[in-house]
């Protein structure tokens, strides 16, 4: 009889293993309901880059409200949450606890900042939640792998080791200088540029760098001038492209000024002024003016500006693109939307240039880099023009 009391018992907690196990599995995804999928973001809307996070938001919201009134994904609205981290990695955790484990968000989409997604991986990545697109050229964005990084911009050390080389040849120069943030931000430009120029067996005739914050650059100007640089790699992203190519203006030293897409801004140009004009830069996707040449990007920038009362920048668009893989992800995942699926759907996505211009980009289960390409634009006459495309492979 105790024999099979004991056999019963044990029927009735295996079947409620079971049982648990199955409900277990059958648990719904975290930021999926039947009728809405969530989604979050961390953006700097109130420290040093709350420009760019602000025109992130707006990109995010726009491509969000165009999906909604067409019905959602697979009948989901789709709703966005924004925290805000003052640019401040620390801020960022709080914003991705807050989100992650209060709000239940599926994805973090577009988080701006290389410090503030390292910072707020180890929160999402502890609950499933996947780091989309993040708007940083930082190679941690991808690297060391993890099934739920997904980046989509070219490194800047890929950016400065793909181009540099293109420019020296065209513009026909023997002397390169490089001024530099002296950070992770400006050692991954130094480092692109040296891998560049060792292809074609060269080096630096000069190095000089600056701290985080500096507003002087005479010095380092005086540097490069009285080394006879023809060509100046910046490693620098707004205040200091200005303040360094401003003195140069001024101290009659013109050589062939070359940065990455941390300078890609409008902002260079609209504070710099015609000083400005010249000035080369690594991009993919291209500022989208008002009266651009592009019928489409045209009336993209009018939309955008009708309803955010604001021109769009470039880091709008970057919002705008984020949010629109995303969903082209999510659409493909099925009704059944889980992290798995939605994972297995991005693993086989192809994406194809847009009218932004935007590198070929595809992704797989061990390539988390949609494409290491970039592309160059200059200043002319106060607004930036693409002049070169993607290299061919």
């Amino acid at each position: 009889m105790k024999f099979k009391t004991l056999a019963t018992a044990l029927t009735v907690l295996t079947a409620a293993a079971s049982t648990g196990t199955l409900a277990q599995s059958k648990a719904p995804t975290q930021g999926v309901a039947k009728d809405e999928l969530t989604i979050g973001s961390i953006q700097d809307l109130s420290g040093p880059l709350a420009g760019f996070g602000k025109q992130i938001r707006l990109g995010m919201m726009l491509r969000i409200d165009e999906i909604n009134e067409q019905g959602g994904v697979n009948g989901r609205k789709v709703k966005l949450l924004v925290e805000d981290s003052g640019y401040d990695p620390k801020k960022a955790v709080l914003a991705a606890q807050k989100l992650v484990n209060q709000d239940k968000i599926f994805a973090m989409v577009a988080h701006l900042g290389t410090a503030q997604n390292n910072a707020a991986m180890p929160v999402q990545f502890e609950k499933n939640v996947i780091n989309f697109f993040p708007v940083t050229a930082a190679r941690e964005m991808y690297e060391p792998f993890n099934r739920l990084k997904y980046a989509f911009a070219a490194t800047y050390f890929d950016q400065m080791r793909n181009t540099l080389p293109r420019l020296v040849k065209e513009k026909n120069v023997t002397k390169v200088c490089t001024i530099y943030q002296d950070d992770e931000f400006g050692l991954e430009v130094l480092r692109g540029a040296e891998a560049g120029l060792k292809t074609m067996n060269m080096d630096f005739v000069e190095k000089t760098s600056y701290k985080r914050g500096a507003t002087d650059f005479s010095s380092q100007v005086a540097r490069m001038k009285a080394a006879g640089c023809e060509m100046v790699v910046l490693g620098t992203i707004i205040r200091e492209t200005i303040g360094t190519i401003g003195e140069s203006r001024k101290t009659g030293f013109s050589p062939v000024f070359f940065g990455s897409s941390a300078a890609y801004t409008d902002l260079i140009h609209k504070l710099g002024g015609k000083a400005m004009d010249g000035l080369y830069a690594t991009m993919t996707v291209q500022n989208p003016y008002l009266d651009d040449a592009s019928k489409n990007v045209s009336f993209w920038a009018n939309k955008y500006k009708t309803k955010f009362t604001e021109d769009p920048t470039v880091f709008s668009v970057y919002g705008y693109n984020a949010i629109d893989t995303f969903l082209r992800a999510a659409q493909k995942a099925g009704p059944g939307l889980t992290t798995d699926s939605f994972i297995k759907a991005m693993d086989t996505m192809t994406i194809d240039p847009d009218m932004f211009g935007s590198a070929p980009a595809n992704y797989t289960a061990t390539k988390r880099l949609g494409s290491d390409a970039s592309r160059t634009s200059q200043i002319q006459d106060g607004r930036w023009k693409v002049v070169s495309d993607y290299p061919k492979k």
